[in-house]
């Protein structure tokens, strides 16, 4: 049996796996009794990555079937600093579990999105995971925490992702909230506005966010980046999301 090696994003771990990406995402998602269940967000890493950082020899070697034939689910290769250890062309395509095993693939984009004028929330996933607001787009804004030489906090690698803010990013004093569902809204609209009022580029408005990511909050994709460069995974427009990927879409969407 194929060994596949995943990059969890929630929690941080590399992984051998035997199971394909859609059936691990079930795994990973839905659990088993030894664990909870909650959405997945994972790499799929090249099978050929190898690196002194980790013993993946040895964590293949180790990932063979049970006696009774079933693939070996999980083998935990790595949960410390990986992000940061695996270079970024080693990292293939990008799926999204939902809680009851949904998955969605998705390709690296050729381009970055163009910045919107306006504000732009993100939400951090590994290997901390803030909600911050930003003047920024998100190639400035992952410079600023990962490049710039001068800032105060700075990441090795990063993956986070745009949310949308609709009409708040224009003016977040005054504009509807509309269906978005984000909790204690007015210090959202606080954090937002201190952006035009303050000296400040970046604020973050939640430093420990419970819960996941609600997926239909997602503004254009998901971007992943360290001292090599900046990729992106873009999430495809609600219409393609609806007619080719509905069980996902309606799954993510409850």
């Amino acid at each position: 049996m194929t060994v596949h090696l995943y990059l969890s994003l929630i929690p941080e771990a590399l992984i051998a796996s035997m199971l394909s990406p859609e059936e691990f995402g079930v795994y990973y998602a839905v659990g088993s009794e030894k664990k909870s269940r909650g959405q997945a967000i994972f790499f799929e890493v090249d099978p050929k990555f190898r690196s002194k950082d980790f013993h993946i020899e040895e964590g293949i070697q180790r990932c063979v079937p049970h006696d009774d034939g079933t693939p070996k689910r999980s083998i935990y290769i790595s949960v410390y600093r990986v992000l940061e250890n695996i270079p970024i062309n080693a990292i293939k395509k990008l799926y999204l579990t939902t809680q009851d095993g949904r998955t969605l693939e998705l390709e690296p984009g050729k381009k970055l999105p163009s910045d919107d004028e306006g504000l732009h929330l993100y939400r951090e996933i590994s290997p901390v995971p803030p909600l911050v607001v930003s003047t920024h787009g998100p190639k400035a804004f992952y410079e600023l925490i990962v490049k710039n030489p001068t800032s105060l906090i700075k990441l090795p690698a990063v993956c986070f992702a745009e949310l949308r803010l609709d009409d708040l990013a224009k003016d977040p004093k005054n504009a509807d909230i509309g269906d978005l569902p984000y909790a204690n809204v007015e210090h959202l609209r606080n954090c937002l506005t201190d952006l035009h009022t303050k000296q400040v580029t970046t604020k973050m408005v939640d430093r420990l966010p419970s819960g996941g990511i609600p997926y239909r909050t997602i503004k254009n994709g998901f971007f992943v980046g360290n001292q090599e460069k900046l990729i992106y995974f873009p999430l495809p427009e609600e219409k393609k999301l609806v007619d080719k990927y509905y069980r996902w879409w309606r799954s993510a969407t409850m």
